[in-house]
């Protein structure tokens, strides 16, 4: 990938673009990335969203602002980061500046509190396809582990009301020891197959 004015551009754009119609939450602009950055560019594969959309929920502050970083370093280093962060913030900036100014009279409209109701009923649709979309990434693997902790910690938040920042650290320290233990076993079976790959080499020699 070239990073040339251009591409630093598009980065920019892209960004200022998604954050101008992120309204109601800051998960509402996954989907918006899924489309604009593996779609439309292919700048990401499914995986790296989903890491992206996991830190950047689990670390402080708007999920917005940490995706943005993030997508900025992976692609383009700190210079992305200062130009994802730029897209990002302004629009806000410029909107709600504008809006402090008509405050009262935005607050006291009848059509614009129909218009924020109607908004609510979009955003919770958007939310709802990126549950169903990325929980199908993660269930796809087909492993009983992330069944387990998507159920647990649904449960945990939804019927025990446990912190949420608790919930995160927890699957991310078991995500840490399920790593290292698949890659132990990995390194296991390639052992097991060189050993028997040059057992096999041995008795074909000493049959020669």
């Amino acid at each position: 990938m070239v990073r040339d004015k251009r591409f630093y551009w598009d980065l920019f754009v892209a960004t200022f673009q998604l954050s101008a119609f992120t309204v109601g939450g800051g998960f509402v602009i996954v989907p918006l990335m899924r489309r604009k950055f593996i779609r439309e560019k292919k700048w990401l594969d499914e995986d790296e969203m989903l890491d992206l959309t996991a830190i950047a929920q689990s670390a402080p502050g708007s999920i917005a602002i940490n995706a943005s970083i993030l997508l900025g370093y992976r692609l383009a280093g700190l210079p992305g980061v200062a130009i994802t962060v730029l897209g990002t913030v302004l629009p806000p900036l410029m909107i709600l500046s504008l809006v402090s100014l008509f405050y009262a009279a935005f607050k006291s409209n009848e059509y614009v509190v129909l218009a924020m109701k109607g908004m609510q009923a979009g955003v919770a649709a958007i939310i709802l396809d990126v549950v169903i979309t990325m929980g199908k990434n993660v269930l796809s693997r087909k492993r009983a582990m992330p069944y387990f902790m998507m159920a647990g910690s649904f449960a945990a938040v939804f019927f025990f009301s446990v912190n949420v920042f608790a919930v995160i650290i927890v699957c991310g320290g078991i995500g840490v020891v399920d790593t290292l233990y698949g890659e132990r076993l990995r390194q296991i079976r390639f052992r097991k197959k060189e050993e028997y790959r040059r057992k096999k080499q041995e008795e074909r020699g000493d049959g020669a």
